[in-house]
């Protein structure tokens, strides 16, 4: 039976469900580059509301780098483990990806808060306009992550690794290892060149 479960694994390399995932993908690089493109162009256009260097923090944008990269780690354990047709390993590797994904949004969180109790709104220059949406943005996309997370969580503990579960599993480790994709450009183009 595991042996099967391992062969049918495999097949879902093809499937039309990955195929459609990838085109979902593709869209959403279309998105995230008009935000970035916005970015560029309106990055200098402050109007004294305080420049990236004045209101970012490198060491918070680091941290928020490294739980990103860990809850990727912990993604990519998730699916060997469900390769391996281990169920306990794969909701531990699964929950640890879910309380990383829950650290990063709630320090995004605090630093939209701190700009936004400092007076540094979305609505008081076309630069911090575009930071919140682009960063928002990609901030919406985790929490949606975490969500369909939780679900899968769910459907393995009541159902087991079944071929189902680990498709959904895959398409599920592939789109966050995109938005950890898309969260270095953020952090390189946002906060690293922005803090320079």
């Amino acid at each position: 039976m595991n042996r099967e479960h391992k062969t049918n694994v495999k097949e879902l390399s093809g499937d039309k469900v990955i195929f459609g995932l990838w085109l979902y993908i593709l869209s959403d690089c279309v998105l995230f580059a008009a935000l970035f493109a916005t970015y560029a162009v309106q990055h200098t256009q402050i109007f004294g509301a305080g420049s990236p260097d004045q209101l970012f923090s490198l060491s918070n944008a680091l941290t928020e780098t490294l739980l990103l990269l860990t809850s990727s780690f912990t993604c990519g354990l998730a699916v060997l483990a469900a390769y391996a047709n281990k169920k306990g390993l794969t909701l531990a590797a699964l929950g640890a990806t879910l309380v990383l994904g829950l650290s990063f949004v709630a320090m995004e969180l605090t630093e939209f808060s701190k700009l936004l109790s400092d007076g540094h709104g979305w609505q008081q220059s076309a630069f911090l306009s575009s930071f919140f949406t682009l960063v928002g943005t990609h901030g919406l996309h985790i929490t949606l992550g975490m969500l369909w997370m939780l679900v899968l969580m769910v459907h393995i503990y009541m159902r087991g690794i079944s071929t189902g579960n680990t498709r959904k599993l895959l398409t599920f480790s592939i789109f966050w290892h995109f938005l950890d994709i898309i969260w270095i450009f953020i952090f390189t183009f946002v906060y690293l060149f922005g803090l320079m």
